[in-house]
């Protein structure tokens, strides 16, 4: 039988995404970057469901675009990154803290864990608003 699964799922977001700056878990209730969670969460549920994706096992890559008014970067590369992958990541591995009040959004994962990841990529375009593209895919053989 054929594996019919995606490889690839690209979807995009409004305003800006989750940054991991700091030791406590960006899942945490009430952590400043609880609002940016949800709303990356929230349409990485979505495009899974448009789609029928299932979380990758094997070796992956990540891009993110990051589109913002010029000179209005808020955060650097690797904290952006790091937000993005922590958050569609399997949730499961940070249960040391309460995740029930993200409700069943704290099922989605687009990918078993972030060591998976074997490309980053990241850059910014102009834009007169906030919002960001992810792309999550399978990496070619041999990365």
């Amino acid at each position: 039988m054929q594996d019919t699964r995606a490889l690839a799922l690209t979807f995009e977001v409004s305003g800006l995404p989750p940054v991991k700056t700091e030791a406590l878990s960006i899942f945490a209730a009430g952590h400043r970057q609880a609002t940016r969670v949800r709303t990356l969460l929230q349409a990485a549920l979505a495009a899974a469901q448009r789609t029928g994706w299932t979380p990758l096992p094997g070796p992956i890559e990540v891009d993110l675009v990051l589109r913002c008014p010029p000179g209005h970067r808020t955060s650097d590369a690797s904290t952006l990154l790091g937000g993005v992958c922590a958050v569609l990541q399997d949730k499961k591995r940070v249960s040391s803290i309460g995740l029930a009040h993200l409700g069943v959004l704290v099922d989605v994962a687009l990918f078993d864990d972030d060591r998976q990841i074997r490309r980053l990529s990241y850059h910014e375009e102009p834009a007169e608003d906030f919002s960001y593209q992810v792309r999550v895919a399978a990496a070619p053989n041999g990365v």
